[in-house]
């Protein structure tokens, strides 16, 4: 399918061409025409939505204003960067966006010039800005601006405090762009989204600031002398009109806003007077996240985040209705699980940093309110309140993303395991994260965890054992616990079967074999069983064990394991170095067996995006590659017994 683009558009393959062939009378002509084509695109090729539309305005302003790439945007997170992407260079590939070997659905530096600095997590664009702002400084480049555009969701995060706190006293050339449609992916949560909204609500304020800024911004113009008396004044006036309008000020930023995200005129003119206002700013634009695009306007922002495939005249969201039941996604039978479970224990409470829709504990936020919570873009922070409320003998579930939970590694360390706490953590998107790419593998749990004292760790093969996991962290004297499992569905239609307890660090035998062994855990023991029943059909007897814990060992089943076989497979949706294979490894050697063990799981790098299935392929563990290494391992024995082909 050809994406057209409008005649405004057609002429703009790079930042440049915008400033040189558009006219500022001509600039809400070409948001319309990048709107659209966003609309196109994504309409029939998924992607994220609504983030994008509303930073329509904003991202032409910036492009018009600023000699990108030389000037440096840093975007936040990058749900909000596909007008970007289309202005930068990649027009007419955006279509290949998420899709395997394609674009990025996020900023990359080995992608393009104009994408600064490499985003996935939020909250990083005001320290990487800042970072640049000074490097800029040592080599003399004053004349360099920086801009870090980050949404008032992204600012529930520590690290963005962090970072103004340290912009502040740096002084650099910098701009931080806070684009507020209160929303992260949920509706945002917490004090700051508060404050916010006084500001943006208070007509007095917003009128006298208006009338105040043209005022000082003629006067500005006659020197240094007169910016300082300009700033002062300023400030005061500030401060009598809305006694919070000093959190930014506080930390030495100059704060200019609330202006219309929506304004493309209005933006540039701001932009253009920044310039030109040393030190460090705050420009508070307020949007509209999916505006221009009326279904996604008034209908359910979080729906409207990343909506898959829909038709864009009638704003139908399109979905494959299965002939026959499929099982449930595992998140989903988390939300329902710590409901029922909550039901039972009264010490149970759910936390989550800003995903209650994807990690499904919305469930249990609507059901139960009070034992349910929400704490915002904050890893760190929903650790530590889990380990504050495991001190007082509550139950904390704490449902962070696999690659999320990177970012607070030292408060499991510290706050829970040092302790030895009952928080139970649960991990979702573990493995493979599919089209969001390396920034949201949850490559690496297994082995960040596995070294780390008093954890126990496992993995569920399917619904059952989840919601046994489960049952099973929340019992007396459990201590840190954790659960990982994968984004997408599981394998049983009846999933919602009886409570029960399972023996810590006990793995099943869930294949009979005589040939060669492979031990999995989690979701992909699926593959190997699927594996081991299409080998049989060659003569190959494939037994199949799953391991469940990583974190205790079986150590009598592995015993028994490395006890008949000679040829043994693991396999696991995680990294190789450090996660289950190499703790069988570890175990081989200390009882001093000698089998031959193939290990299956990612290699030593970065795998970039693609849909499972595609990237389980390239990894080398799809159940193709399963029956290839069992194949190759016994190729020795294949004369007589067995039909290796």
């Amino acid at each position: 399918m050809e994406y057209k683009a409008g005649h405004l558009l057609e002429k703009i393959d790079f930042p440049k061409d915008l400033r040189a062939n558009i006219k500022e009378t001509e600039l809400p002509e070409l948001c319309d025409e990048l709107r659209d084509f966003i609309i196109d695109v994504v309409s029939t090729k998924g992607g994220h939505f609504g983030a994008s539309l509303g930073v329509v305005e904003l991202t032409v302003a910036l492009h018009y204003v600023f000699n990108t790439p030389y000037d440096q945007l840093v975007w936040d997170v990058g749900h909000q960067a596909y007008g970007h992407k289309i202005l930068t260079g990649r027009r007419k590939i955006f279509h290949t966006n998420r899709k395997y070997k394609g674009i990025s659905g996020f900023p990359k530096r080995s992608e393009s010039e104009y994408d600064t600095f490499g985003v996935g997590h939020s909250s990083t664009s005001i320290s990487g800005a800042l970072g640049m702002a000074v490097a800029s400084k040592i080599k003399g480049e004053l004349d360099r601006q920086h801009i870090a555009i980050i949404g008032d969701g992204a600012m529930t995060a520590g690290l963005a405090f962090e970072g103004l706190n340290h912009a502040g006293v740096e002084n650099s050339n910098m701009i931080v762009i806070l684009n507020d449609n209160c929303m992260s992916i949920d509706p945002n949560v917490g004090a700051l989204k508060d404050y916010l909204t006084d500001i943006t609500t208070s007509p007095t304020y917003n009128k006298v600031k208006d009338e105040v800024w043209n005022l000082l911004g003629k006067i500005s113009k006659f020197g240094p002398n007169a910016q300082a008396i300009v700033q002062k004044v300023e400030n005061a006036i500030k401060s009598s009109l809305l006694k919070q309008s000093n959190l930014f000020e506080s930390l030495h930023f100059r704060y200019f806003g609330p202006v219309d995200g929506h304004d493309v005129n209005h933006l540039v003119s701001v932009l253009r007077d920044l310039k030109d206002i040393p030190g460090p700013k705050i420009l508070h634009c307020v949007t509209v996240k999916g505006k221009g695009y009326q279904p996604a306007e008034v209908g359910s922002p979080t729906q409207w985040h990343a909506p898959g495939l829909f038709n864009k005249d009638t704003g139908e969201i399109i979905k494959v209705v299965p002939i026959n039941p499929q099982p449930p996604k595992y998140q989903d039978v988390f939300g329902h699980s710590i409901v029922e479970l909550a039901e039972k224990n009264e010490k149970i409470v759910g936390i989550t940093p800003a995903m209650p829709t994807g990690s499904s504990l919305k469930i249990m936020m609507e059901a139960m309110p009070d034992r349910s919570f929400d704490v915002g873009i904050a890893e760190q922070h929903a650790v530590t309140f889990s380990a504050g409320l495991a001190t007082q003998g509550l139950v904390p579930f704490c449902n962070i993303y696999s690659s999320f939970m990177q970012r607070a590694y030292d408060q499991v360390v510290h706050d829970v395991a040092l302790q030895n706490l009952n928080v139970v953590f649960c991990l979702d998107r573990a493995g493979f994260a599919g089209a969001d790419g390396p920034t949201h593998h949850g490559s690496f749990d297994l082995a960040y965890f596995r070294c780390i004292p008093n954890l126990t760790i496992c993995a569920p093969m399917n619904e059952e054992e989840l919601r046994n996991m489960m049952y099973t962290s929340q019992l007396e004297n459990a201590g840190p616990f954790v659960i990982r499992y994968p984004r997408g569905e599981g394998v049983m239609i009846e999933w919602k079967t009886p409570f029960r307890k399972i023996k810590v660090g006990t793995g099943r035998k869930v294949r009979n074999g005589n040939d060669i062994a492979i031990l999995s855990i989690g979701h992909q023991g699926n593959y190997a069983l699927s594996a081991a029943e299409e080998l049989s059909k060659k003569g190959i007897d494939m037994a199949v064990y799953d391991m469940r814990f990583v974190k205790p060992l079986d150590e009598i089943m592995l015993h028994e394991v490395f006890a008949k076989f000679d040829k043994v497979i693991t396999l696991e949706d995680g990294c190789l170095m450090g996660g289950m294979g190499s703790a069988i490894l570890e175990f081989m050697v200390d009882h001093g067996y000698s089998s031959q063990v193939k290990r299956l799981g990612m290699a030593d790098c970065f795998f970039e995006h693609g849909s499972q299935e595609e990237l389980y392929a390239e990894a080398g563990f799809s159940i193709e590659h399963i029956k290839a290494t069992a194949k190759e391992m016994l190729k020795e024995k294949s004369s007589g017994k067995f039909m290796v082909g």
